[in-house]
This record gives structure tokens, sequence and C-alpha cells, in this order.
């Protein structure tokens, strides 16, 4: 009696578990083995590609973020125009990124300096012949390891984080169409000429530069704007009384400011996971888990130290400083998140932390208006944290040191000397009698909330 025999007599289910068995070894043992290579460096592909979409879709839920957090430090009479400047800014981010922006980042660096200038962008050959099925697969894995199209996002929605770091800093007062044209400029020339020096390969890289997920690259850039901004616009109408003393200006709605800091808390982990630019092994899941663990503890750090130095510091326990110490703490790790003894990066976030607090005082004390705490949080932080990635991250410190200055050098002049131009031209700063109105009707005809009497402030005559 065969086997098979005395299985279906005494077990008959025995008979469908025997049967997979051989099934599955004979799969195995069929020439796709040969091809293991070929599926694996698919699937790896499909992982990449796959990383890149999702924590680049994350990252870009951080405009929402900034949004909420603006819409909540302004006074609600301008509410209106902080949805209008972020619904633009990463619109126009994205379009410059695509025409230009990309190419001029990435694409055949001239002398270390800045890429191609090239028009448009767009899927390789073998991506595209694949799709009309006149290609292979074999033919895209031999040129990368991701979807090129996938790169180009996740790369396009950092470019929009720099940007929005401009309109917290400038709002109540900046113009709507000259912020919308000095961020066509960031996005599509200032940004990626940075980018080249770094992650383009350019000068700063082959230095041996780092910076992990751009506390630098990122934010610095968007820091350096601001602060140009921010010296050439002027404060807002009565922040700072005739005795030079800063008056306060407590934002309008904390919970919204509030939730604003946890959607960026939570597209930080897409911000910084993702850049470790893959997901196919388990180096990159594991490397991944670190960074995000890493981003975590730096922002709870900056939380909690901004809480204790903000009574000392400012006088008081405050929910705005406590906020900022998050975003510090994010940002501050940027650069090198990377780093596998924990401790180092609550030791990196406390200190950003304490930067932002510190900084949010130095600004009133210098008559510096910055309405959402962005020059402290992310140009202050963003240098502490690139300079601290040659404490435990294995960055040379002058390499460091050099790249904050260089990009410094680049990017504060150059957006100075814009944002004069608009005041010379088509005006920075929105008229006397639209700012103690209010943007919302001012330039957009609306309100935010209508339910609301609007009463200018008696000390806007100040």
């Amino acid at each position: 009696m065969t086997i098979l025999r005395i299985l279906s007599y005494r077990r008959p289910p025995l008979i469908f578990a025997v049967s997979g068995v051989l099934a599955l070894a004979f799969f195995v043992a069929q020439p796709a083995v040969a091809r293991a290579a070929d599926v694996a460096s698919e699937t790896a592909f499909v992982l990449n590609t796959f990383a890149f979409l999702v924590w680049g879709a994350l990252v870009m839920w951080m405009a929402a973020g900034f949004t909420m957090l603006e819409a909540g430090s302004v006074r609600t009479k301008n509410a209106s125009m902080i949805c209008m400047k972020n619904i633009g800014l990463y619109s126009i981010a994205g379009l410059a990124y695509f025409f230009v922006g990309y190419n001029l980042m990435y694409v055949d660096i001239v002398g270390g300096v800045i890429g191609s200038f090239n028009l448009l962008y767009g899927p390789s050959a073998s991506e595209v012949a694949l799709l009309a099925e006149d290609g292979n697969a074999a033919a895209v894995l031999e040129e990368n390891s991701y979807s090129v199209m996938s790169d180009w996002f996740f790369q396009m929605v950092f470019v929009a984080t720099a940007a929005s770091i401009v309109s917290g800093a400038l709002a109540e007062r900046v113009k709507m169409w000259s912020f919308f044209i000095f961020t066509l400029l960031l996005t599509g020339f200032i940004y990626p000429v940075v980018g080249a020096w770094t992650w383009g390969e350019g000068w700063l890289y082959e230095m041996g530069f780092q910076d992990f997920a751009g506390s630098t690259i990122v934010h610095s850039t968007g820091g350096w704007a601001a602060l140009a901004g921010i010296l050439v616009v002027g404060p807002r109408l009565g922040k700072f009384g005739r005795d030079g003393k800063a008056r306060p200006t407590p934002p309008s709605n904390t919970i919204a400011v509030t939730l604003g800091v946890f959607i960026l808390w939570l597209g930080w982990f897409g911000f910084n996971g993702g850049s470790q630019l893959a997901l196919a092994s388990a180096v990159d899941a594991v490397a991944m888990s670190i960074v995000i663990v890493n981003t975590n503890l730096a922002a709870a750090a900056g939380v909690i130290t901004a809480i204790l130095v903000s009574r000392w510091i400012l006088g008081r326990i405050d929910l705005f400083a406590a906020l900022n110490g998050a975003i510090a703490g994010l940002v501050s790790i940027t650069a090198g998140p990377d780093i596998v003894d924990h401790y180092w990066a609550i030791i990196i976030g406390a200190v950003g932390g304490l930067i932002v607090v510190a900084g949010l005082k130095m600004l009133e004390t210098v008559k510096l208006d910055d309405v959402v705490g962005a020059v402290p949080a992310h140009l202050f932080a963003g240098i502490w944290g690139t300079l601290a990635a040659s404490i435990a991250a294995g960055a040379q410190f002058h390499v460091q040191l050099i790249g904050v200055l260089a990009v410094g050098a680049f990017v504060f002049p150059v957006s100075w000397l814009l944002w004069m131009a608009f005041r010379a031209t088509l005006g920075a700063r929105v008229s006397y009698n639209i700012e103690r109105l209010g943007q919302d009707i001012g330039e957009l005809g609306m309100e935010a909330y209508p339910e609301f009497v609007l009463m200018p402030e008696p000390h806007d005559e100040d």
C-alpha cells in the first residue's frame, strides 16, 4: 500500500497537506530560483519606492501642521491669510521644484556648485518603456533601486518645509504677492543651490559635511531667509512700545497651535525616518527605527527643557515656549538622528529647547518680531544640531562649521537683497490701514471668524 493510499484511508485531510508541501518543493526547485536575485532586487525596488511615497506624504502633511501653528499664533484678523499663504507656498514649491529646482539640485552638478538649468523632470526612459510594455523590469532595476519620481516627490516636500518657515516669521504684515514671489525664488533657486552643495554631492559633500535630514539644508536655509525678511519688513504695528519694550502677543488659538505642533511632530517621523532613503534590508529597517526613536526623544527633551527654563528666562511657564521646544528638539536632532546611543538624542534635543527659549527672549531684546519663533526654532536650533552632529554622529566639527557659515553667507544676503528689491518695487509690507484692519479683510475680503467683531488694538497707534 502506498503512502498516499495509507494517508487517504486514515486521514484524508493530510493528502492536501502533503500535496501542498510537494507543490512548494517543486516550485522552489524550479529555475525561478536562478532568478532569485532579480526577484529580490525588484522587491527592494518596490519597498524603497513605497517608503519614499509614504514618508513623503507624511512630510507633506507637515504643511497642515505649519498652517495650524501659524493660524493659531496670529490674531484672528489674519488667520485666513495664513491659510492662503500656506496653500499657495506648497503649490509654488511643487511647481518650482518640478520645472527647475530638482535639476539645479541633483542633475549634472557643475564645479560642485550648481546643477543643470534644464526645464522639467520626469521618469527615466526605461520606466516609460516599462509602462508602455516596450521594456522590462530588469532595465529599470539596473538604473535605480527606486522609482525616479518617488525620489522627486520625497525631495519636493522638503523644499516646501523651508518655505513654510518664512511664512510664520513674517505673518501679519508681509504682502501676499511679494511673499509668493520670494517663495518661488527660494524654492526654485536658493534652496536647490544649497542642496547641490550638499545632498547633490557638491563641494560641501566632498569636504565631508553631514546633514542627515536637513538641520542646515532645510531649516537653517528657511531660518536665514526668514531673518532677512524680518529685518527688511520690520515688526508688526504695536509690537514694541515707545519705551522699546515688547508687548505680549499671545496666540489667538492655543489649541490650533498645539495641534499644529503635534502634526509637525508626526510628520517629522517621515522627515527623518524617510531620510534613511531605503527600506529594502534589515539594516535599513533597524537604522530607520533608531532614527525615529531618536527623533521622538529629542522632541520630548526639547519640550521638558523649554518648560523648565521658561520661568527663568521669560518670567513665566510658557506654553508657546514649550511648543517651540518640541520643534527645536526636532530640528536639532535632524542633522544626526542616526546615532546609536539614544541618550545623545535627549541631550541634543534638550539643548535645542534651551536655545529656542533663550532665542525668543533675545529677539525681543533686539526688537526683531518673529511671530511664531521660527528663527530660534529653525535657524538657531538648526545651527546647533548641525554642529552637534560632530559630537556623536561622526561628523567633523570644522567641516560642519564651514557648512553652517557657507549656507548663511549665501542664503542671508541673497534673501536680504530680494526683500529689499520687493520693498523698493512691489512693496514688502502691507499698508498701515490694512495691517490695522487685518489682512483677511484688507487683502482677501473675508474673515476667518465672521461672528467676531473686529476691534483694532489701541496700541497700534504707537
